[in-house]
């Protein structure tokens, strides 16, 4: 027997992406809302992560906007001293279970089905029960898995491995309870520098530990991106500058890196190892002088396979056996996939609008539905903007940036919105209270957006026919 059921929106998923979609939604509408979600309970792959991950942005910029997350304290001990509080797996789910249950649920306007396997057109079934439904969609379904994140939990190794060599995701990591001889890590994305701390900080000695990094990142130092008042309004303003200028002066992509490093807004591991990944990581300088204690980090490219006796890259070997511990972090979180538009009809594609910032762009994304009717103003005003992977991609990340500022400056609306959104904290240089000051101030902020973009134009150009 299939039961029938009746919602404005049909959400598929509720990680990260479709709470904040939904709560923006429920605050600025009155639409009903039903999600169907794979998991157990709200947070996505939060749900399966590793047990030691934290964000790598402050807490006070994560979650829905409806409800903080954590305190707002600013960490006294620890690598992330100094910065404010990193919220961790455990803290991330309870908090979404909070926004379901003390929220969403209590409005009478959402219905949540965990444990559930959506099956297309409206059609999903209970993984415990078998009970199938079928959903009438008066309004739009909503697909937030289109982007979803891999985490090495979800999957197998994705190269073979030779039987009695141990292989563990880095969920495993707390459960070892033998010593191993040497730990290697596979992988220098996000999960891959949690991996090397988590090991350092439990008292592998460096020496003990080799990092497989086929690709060395550029990362970003998280003082920089801390929302006042723990920043003062003139550094934030003294930064912005000096990037502009080492934008400005560039003559290549690689000077572009020399100068940006020069003034603090990307860092590298290694001085003497050129970065060519970018995915918007950041670090503390606690963190990257740590990182920086690992002496053995290979550059061989990725691994290929891992046999009794050695592990083999695409551009060399390296010695293993049954007593070292291999740590897999090579699942790629956020896969590049083609863009679409985020509104088609009778359906919304969740996908970053904001670099990097998959929740503020969800919240955006559900107030643009729910303030504007015509489609295509809504996808002018969402541009998607694909997450970054190269070096390169560093300056597209800054173009979108700036595009987004040129976009929205005009608009009332959108500005009146970003201004009480906790999700969307003042991390760029504030505004003057004077309205001719602040006229002015903006139309310089415009000025430099335009020249910043052409100048970043000019340079991928010449970087992409090389």
């Amino acid at each position: 027997m299939v039961t029938e059921i009746e919602t404005d929106y049909l959400v598929i998923g509720a990680g990260a992406t479709a709470m904040a979609f939904v709560d923006t939604l429920l605050t600025e509408s009155s639409a009903t809302v039903t999600i169907v979600d794979r998991y157990h309970q709200p947070g996505g792959h939060w749900t399966i992560a590793y047990p030691y991950v934290r964000l790598h942005q402050p807490s006070a910029m994560y979650g829905v906007n409806s409800r903080p997350l954590g305190e707002n304290r600013v960490d006294r001990t620890g690598w992330n001293a100094g910065l404010y509080e990193l919220a961790g797996a455990a803290e991330i789910c309870g908090y979404f279970d909070q926004v379901m249950r003390q929220t969403f649920l209590p409005s009478g306007r959402v219905s949540y089905f965990p444990m559930a396997e959506y099956q297309g057109g409206g059609r999903f079934h209970l993984t415990t029960s078998g009970k199938e439904y079928q959903v009438k969609v008066r309004r739009k379904i909503v697909d937030t898995t289109y982007q979803s994140v891999t985490v090495p939990a979800m999957r197998a190794p994705e190269f073979p491995v030779a039987p009695g060599i141990p292989v563990v995701p880095p969920n495993e990591l707390p459960a070892v309870r033998e010593p191993h001889d040497r730990y290697v890590v596979v992988g220098a994305g996000k999960t891959g520098i949690d991996a090397c701390l988590w090991l350092l900080e439990h008292g592998v000695a460096p020496a003990d530990l080799t990092w497989i990094m086929p690709r060395a990142p550029w990362l970003i130092d998280r003082a920089t991106v801390q929302p006042l008042p723990l920043r003062q309004a003139e550094d934030i303003a003294k930064e912005y500058g000096a990037k502009h200028e080492a934008i400005m002066g560039a003559e290549s992509v690689p000077d572009l890196f020399t100068r940006l490093e020069a003034v603090g807004a990307v860092l590298r591991i290694s001085p003497d190892d050129r970065p060519t990944a970018f995915r918007c990581a950041t670090v503390s300088r606690a963190e990257l002088e740590q990182l920086r204690k690992i002496d053995n980090v290979v550059r061989f490219g990725r691994v290929k396979r891992i046999s009794e006796t050695e592990i083999e890259l695409d551009g060399g070997t390296v010695p293993t056996g049954p007593r070292v511990l291999h740590v897999d972090c090579t699942a790629d979180a956020v896969k590049q996939l083609p863009v679409v538009p985020i509104f088609q009809g009778g359906l919304i594609t969740l996908q970053s609008v904001r670099v990097c910032q998959p929740v503020f762009s969800a919240a955006l994304i559900a107030h643009v539905e729910a303030a504007y009717p015509d489609e295509a103003e809504k996808n002018a005003l969402c541009p998607v903007t694909p997450n970054p992977k190269t070096d390169a991609d560093w300056l597209r990340f800054a173009i979108s940036a700036n595009a987004e500022q040129l976009r929205w400056a005009g608009n009332a609306d959108i500005g009146a919105w970003m201004r009480t959104s906790r999700l969307h904290p003042d991390i760029a240089p504030p505004m003057p209270e004077d309205p001719a000051e602040r006229a002015a101030f903006e139309q310089q902020g415009v000025a430099m957006a335009r020249a910043q973009n052409a100048k970043l134009e000019e340079l991928l150009h010449a970087h992409e026919a090389r």
